[in-house]
């Protein structure tokens, strides 16, 4: 058998190499034969938040780490401070999502959805945003159709034109960790 400490820095390596789902596994099996082992309790709750919201669970585990010897209440100050990351993030993303709607009801232009069909008729992204790029807008009325349209532009080796558009909106966002993203995934292109 396996010892419990044993399991622990096992998913506590998986962790840190970001094998969420390897980690949750791990963190399992220790919470089925020890139902109340703190570590435990905080790492799986940890590596769920891992899969959305990777940075924020790193720090987040960080921290445990370092104050648990130290701190009785180190699980609930991890809970309030996950259940802090997560209300903003609905916030922002509510934001995010209140932002480019406004944006789309004061512009004409051919819907996010209609243009998808059109790439899908035309069976290439390039072609599809060429036909309409001078004689109309692509209407985009929620943050996932703006992520996938910077996506195909990326993609279709449009990056400045992608930059144009992720810094035209931006500002909206604040310090939004998905427009971080869409810079990054830009700058890596």
């Amino acid at each position: 058998m396996t010892s419990k400490n044993i399991l622990l820095q096992r998913a506590e390596d998986q962790f840190l190499k970001k094998n969420y789902t390897d980690a949750l596994k791990i963190y399992g099996l220790l919470l089925k034969d020890y139902p109340q082992l703190k570590d435990a309790k905080v790492g799986a709750y940890l590596s769920d938040m891992g899969f959305d919201l990777e940075d924020d669970a790193q720090a987040l585990f960080d921290y445990y780490q370092a104050i648990k010897d130290s701190s009785d209440d180190a699980e609930e100050i991890i809970d309030e401070l996950s259940q802090t990351i997560y209300a903003t993030r609905i916030i922002v993303h509510e934001q995010m999502a209140g932002a480019i709607k406004d944006q789309a009801e004061h512009q004409e232009g051919i819907g996010y959805s209609d243009f998808v069909s059109l790439i899908e008729q035309k069976g290439d992204f390039r072609e599809a945003f060429e036909d309409i790029m001078f004689s109309t807008k692509v209407v985009i009325t929620s943050k996932d159709e703006f992520v996938d349209f910077i996506h195909r532009l990326v993609d279709a080796d449009y990056s400045d034109i992608a930059l144009k558009y992720l810094d035209s909106i931006a500002g909206n966002f604040g310090a939004s960790q998905d427009i971080y993203r869409l810079y990054n995934l830009i700058e890596n292109k």
